[in-house]
């Protein structure tokens, strides 16, 4: 662990997670002199570690490549466009959502506030819609079950994640659909709110579809999956509520940029959201809350969760579910979802194991976790299933992939960037 220099950039990060490079080779990479990078430096443009044994420093690429894509503006758009999909500069144009030093926003209402207010789901999801909050609570009509659950469940293994068979359910329901095509915007409201429930309660369908169709009767969203993931308590719903609003989303991430991408293209709804599923199922993205169910099952017990941590760093290993690039300082979406999981039930083992965790992280220095982190302490309160905590994530995300659906539809131009060939040359004819 490092402290990142400068007066701008005092928090610290985990240098293991990133690609450090030498004085020389950052210069070059921005083409200044070392003067003008340590001044970078200083002003907490760049991180930079010092190399042990030496008087030298080495600094973290990911900056230098973010500062190098600014810098690039003013040489035209071709060499902004090259970095800015690495988590550079924006290249979309959206009124959904911001992530700033303020932290998570939807149409410029604070996530984390309309959250622990109990602002319900359906709100927030109309809110994400049509730009303004229901002036009162909103309850979406229960959908038909166009397909039966049994049938689903004979198609795939008894043992497939939620989020499986969210991938393999959506496009049953789209063939159920035959006016999905080109449809005005307040019918593809009424028809996002009929996928969100379907969402919710198909969850379970591939090991107790017998709750399909009592999940969908329920009143809410959040009530839906309570019933379908079997949780018990009154409290249930409203935790699972508050996760829901949280993931709600988050600006331009992968599976959102896979909606926006495909919507371009003017498919429907169903396809929009079925590229957004299948972004989100990859390991880089929703597979986060997998990799720290996986660290659950590895610590097993709350008196081995800090020798695991330690050691896992000792071999120069990752623990996931901590440290998010656009929160240096902590993502604010975690703190509501442990506060909910650690009061709800504290005495259950994955809660404890977790809370054991996170603590030996921060008595490390590392940085704070993360929503993922949050979705998986929740999940072991709830006693909820393998895999619930991602496709809680995607069916809270989903209300996000719809807005920015509609937005990139109403903006109507195909996102269809440009290579830049750095291949072999050209032969002649």
């Amino acid at each position: 662990m490092v402290e990142a220099r400068g007066p701008k950039a005092q928090s610290r990060f985990d240098s293991r997670h990133e690609e450090l490079v030498p004085a020389a080779e950052a210069a070059a990479l921005l083409g200044v002199k070392r003067a003008t990078l340590y001044t970078y430096v200083s002003r907490g443009l760049v991180r930079c570690v010092p190399e042990p044994g030496t008087k030298e420093n080495r600094y973290v690429r990911a900056d230098l490549e973010r500062l190098k894509a600014r810098h690039d503006a003013r040489a035209g758009h071709a060499a902004v466009a090259a970095g800015a999909l690495r988590w550079g500069e924006p290249v979309i144009d959206s009124a959904v959502s911001r992530v700033g030093a303020e932290g998570l926003a939807y149409r410029g209402q604070p996530a984390v506030r309309l959250a622990v207010e109990g602002r319900s789901f359906e709100d927030v999801a109309e809110l994400l819609w049509s730009g303004s909050l229901p002036a009162q609570p909103v309850r979406w009509p229960s959908p038909e079950l166009p397909v039966q659950p049994s049938a689903v469940a004979g198609l795939v293994p008894k043992r497939s994640p939620p989020l499986a068979v969210l991938l393999a359910v959506v496009p049953l329901l789209a063939a159920w659909d035959e006016a999905r095509f080109a449809a005005p915007v307040e019918q593809e409201r009424l028809r996002a709110r009929r996928l969100l429930r379907h969402l919710a309660a198909w969850v379970c369908a591939a090991h107790a579809p017998a709750r399909v169709a009592r999940a969908l009767k329920e009143e809410t969203v959040a009530a839906s999956l309570a019933v379908a993931w079997g949780a018990t308590g009154k409290r249930a719903p409203e935790m699972l509520d508050r996760a829901l609003v949280l993931c709600a989303d988050h600006e331009l991430n992968v599976s959102t940029f896979a909606a926006r991408v495909t919507a371009s293209s003017g498919a429907d709804l169903y396809a929009c959201l079925s590229a957004a599923l299948a972004a989100v199922s990859g390991p880089k993205h929703g597979g986060a809350s997998d990799r720290i169910e996986a660290l659950l099952q590895e610590v097993g017990r709350p008196e081995r969760a800090r020798t695991v941590v330690h050691e896992r760093l000792r071999r120069g290993e990752s623990v996931p579910g901590f440290g998010h690039p656009l929160y240096p300082e902590g993502d604010p979406r975690t703190p509501p979802l442990l506060e909910a999981a650690y009061a709800f039930r504290p005495e259950t083992v994955g809660v404890r194991v977790l809370r054991t965790v996170e603590e030996a992280m921060r008595e490390a220095g590392h940085p704070a976790p993360t929503v993922d982190f949050g979705l998986v302490a929740l999940a072991s309160a709830l006693e909820l299933p393998a895999g619930a905590a991602a496709a809680l994530f995607a069916v809270g995300r989903a209300a996000g992939w719809v807005a920015h659906v509609l937005e990139q539809r109403e903006q109507g131009h195909l996102l269809r960037p440009r290579a830049r060939y750095v291949g072999a040359p050209v032969t002649a004819p």
